[in-house]
């Protein structure tokens, strides 16, 4: 399944992450579902990738 917009996302999704971490997640979760067609799976691979782009930004901040 696809999240077509934000407000699709899981609740723990949409409370936990801002807006712009949302939009993110959204797109790396969309695209690992693609890759892998397991929910799980591309879950994983989102909270990963918010992971990543959040040391990265805490990076570029200092």
């Amino acid at each position: 399944m696809l999240y077509r917009s934000n407000q699709d996302l899981p609740l723990e999704i949409r409370t936990r992450f801002s807006e712009g971490y949302q939009d993110f997640y959204r797109a790396a979760y969309n695209s690992a579902i693609h890759w892998y067609g397991e929910s799980a799976k591309a879950h994983k691979v989102a909270l990963s990738a918010l992971k990543m782009q959040s040391a990265m930004h805490r990076n570029a901040c200092v």
